[in-house]
């Protein structure tokens, strides 16, 4: 289920609401229903141990994410 943000348009109030199927959201503060809806971004999870990809950090011989200087190839 998606998670909107709004901003009640009659007190300013802005907060997130779980919107399902037709539900027509309405401001906790107000009880208001002319809301404007935000762009939101979102977090996307990760598992340990993960890391990005494409280069970055690395001693520039054997790529060790400690950096320059770390690795026994020094």
């Amino acid at each position: 289920m998606p998670i909107f943000e709004y901003v009640c348009q009659e007190c300013r109030h802005k907060f997130e609401m779980i919107v399902q199927g037709s539900t027509v959201p309405a401001c906790p503060s107000c009880k208001a229903t002319k809301l404007e809806k935000q762009i939101s971004g979102f977090a996307v999870g990760a598992t340990e141990g993960w890391a990005p990809s494409g280069g970055g950090g690395g001693c520039g011989s054997c790529g060790d994410p400690r950096g320059p200087g770390s690795c026994s190839m020094n």
